[in-house]
């Protein structure tokens, strides 16, 4: 049975079917949700999202796969927890730890701010780099995450997230320009 017709069937009352979305659908969302925000609080918005998808069945329109109106709302979720977090944003160093603080004390004053990818594979640089995550707005974060940590396409960022390719190329530009700024910041000190 394909999804248009789980869905069909879902909306005429069959409550139940919903669990082959869920099924076929939840290791996708946990694994997208899981790279967005702290992995401990991925199952949460990952139970969240298929209670919006289920209270949202009725708008979703079969033109597009299921599965990408699914990462859409997915998506959604992670930026608003970062929304909301960041109203609670607390002192800056008081969210790093010793050994991360240690870390940039040992990093040489000529070192090259720009290579995220190698700096990510160690431990202490990839908290230092969640905590400079962080920092930026949710639709920042959410950007900078699809299209240069997880490598994906401008388009298909720009699909997934509602945005026009030139919204997505833009917020893409900026949310670089202000992680370099902050970590340069950080490592200057």
């Amino acid at each position: 049975m394909n999804e248009a017709e789980i869905v069909r069937r879902v909306l005429a009352g069959d409550v139940n079917a919903y669990a082959l979305l869920v099924d076929s659908h939840g290791p996708r969302v946990v694994g997208i949700i899981s790279r967005h925000v702290p992995p401990d609080r991925a199952p949460e918005l990952a139970h969240e999202t298929f209670v919006r998808a289920f209270e949202k069945l009725g708008t979703y329109r079969s033109e597009s796969p299921f599965g990408h109106w699914l990462v859409r709302i997915a998506l959604r979720l992670c930026a608003d927890f970062w929304r909301e977090k960041s109203r609670r944003r607390e002192t800056v160093f008081s969210a790093l730890g010793p050994e991360a603080m240690d870390w940039i004390e040992s990093i040489p004053s000529d070192a090259d701010p720009g290579g995220l990818e190698s700096l990510a594979a160690d431990k202490e640089a990839g908290t230092l780099l969640d905590w400079a995550l962080a920092q930026l707005s949710p639709d920042d974060r959410v950007v900078l995450t699809m299209t240069h940590m997880e490598g994906q396409a401008l388009s298909e960022a720009a699909e997934l997230l509602g945005w026009s390719l030139a919204k997505v190329k833009v917020r893409s530009f900026r949310a670089r320009r202000k992680l370099r700024e902050l970590l340069g910041r950080l490592l200057e000190r």
